[in-house]
């Protein structure tokens, strides 16, 4: 297993360099959305309480900037009616382009199709929509792939046996269902790992915090907690440490520095990093290209995560991944 351990960190370290040499760029289309008449670029997100979705607004404003945009940042706080609004008040303000990282699969296509109505392009990063045509592109990490990828560390974690519980997302997230399916197609191959409670906790670390403390109570038995994100998961995690339980093997999925510090610590056994940072900035760019005329050649592109352990920690920084031979 070991070995498969080590084969998942170097398919995903492999897919990063790969990545950066595909040309994502198609010939000039004479059919594109003109944009709003400005030079604004909004970056609509959910709240930037949590890390990853700070860095979102940071490195859009910072890539936008550069490339010469005035850049307008707000939080929908993954409410569709107050994001509906938000892009109202892009289309009223004439935005070029719309970056969001979206309230809902469902929820969101009336905000998109309104945009693409007014001749808006968006571009959608972190969480996909349920329809197809309305979003220049829809830019999201390999949830599947970096899933299954820290689960495997976590069954060598936790021996291949064990009682554990499961922290869910906000469940109109689809990212919410893919982590999870994912975490246990690795997981229910080992007939002597049981889960024996799962709840949502909405990505919240509040939430989380106090749905470990429950779980704990009522399930003491338990060595180990996977967890949909790392806002979550550190939750989690402290709520184990205050509880005295620090033999509890954690996982969450993101690639936040809270989590890497856990990671380093060894109160947590990985995650799985989303390239927020990354993906952000090839928004940008898309945008940027597509305004002045060239499209994106996919509208849906997967960017691959990458196992974040005690073996990589130091290569992890602010959603942004460097090789070790890189550093």
């Amino acid at each position: 297993m070991k070995a498969r351990k080590a084969m998942a960190l170097a398919m995903t370290a492999a897919m990063v360099g790969g990545l950066m040499t595909v040309p994502v760029m198609a010939e000039e289309n004479a059919e594109l959305l003109p944009g709003g008449g400005s030079n604004i670029i909004y970056c609509i997100t959910p709240s930037t309480s949590n890390p990853f979705f700070n860095t979102e607004q940071v490195i859009a404003k910072e890539k936008a900037e550069e490339l010469g945009y005035e850049v307008k940042c707000a939080s929908h706080d993954d409410d569709a009616a107050t994001q509906l609004e938000l892009f109202e008040a892009a289309i009223n303000d004439g935005a070029a382009a719309i970056i969001c990282d979206n309230a809902g699969a469902d929820a969101s296509i009336e905000a998109v199709q309104k945009a693409y109505d007014a001749g808006i392009p968006t571009f959608l990063i972190d969480r996909e929509i349920n329809q197809s045509g309305l979003a220049v592109a829809q830019i999201v990490a390999d949830n599947a792939q970096g899933a299954a990828a820290i689960a495997e560390v976590w069954v060598e974690a936790m021996n291949y046996e064990g009682k554990y519980a499961e922290l869910l997302g906000l469940e109109s997230d689809t990212n919410c269902q893919v982590r999870s399916d994912n975490y246990h197609s690795v997981i229910d191959e080992y007939e002597d790992l049981e889960m024996v409670a799962q709840q949502s906790a909405n990505w919240d670390q509040t939430e989380a915090y106090e749905k470990t403390e429950a779980i704990l109570q009522s399930n003491p038995e338990i060595t180990g907690i996977i967890c949909g994100n790392d806002t979550m998961a550190c939750g989690a995690v402290q709520a184990c440490l205050d509880a005295g339980r620090n033999d509890i093997k954690i996982i969450g999925l993101d690639g936040s520095d809270e989590a890497n510090a856990y990671i380093k610590s060894g109160d947590m056994v990985g995650t799985a990093l989303q390239q927020i940072a990354l993906i952000t900035e090839m928004a940008v760019e898309q945008a940027d290209a597509y305004l002045k005329g060239t499209a994106p050649e996919e509208e849906k592109q997967l960017v691959p995560c990458v196992a974040i352990t005690a073996d990589n920690t130091d290569c992890l920084n602010a959603f942004v991944y460097t090789e070790p031979d890189a550093k």
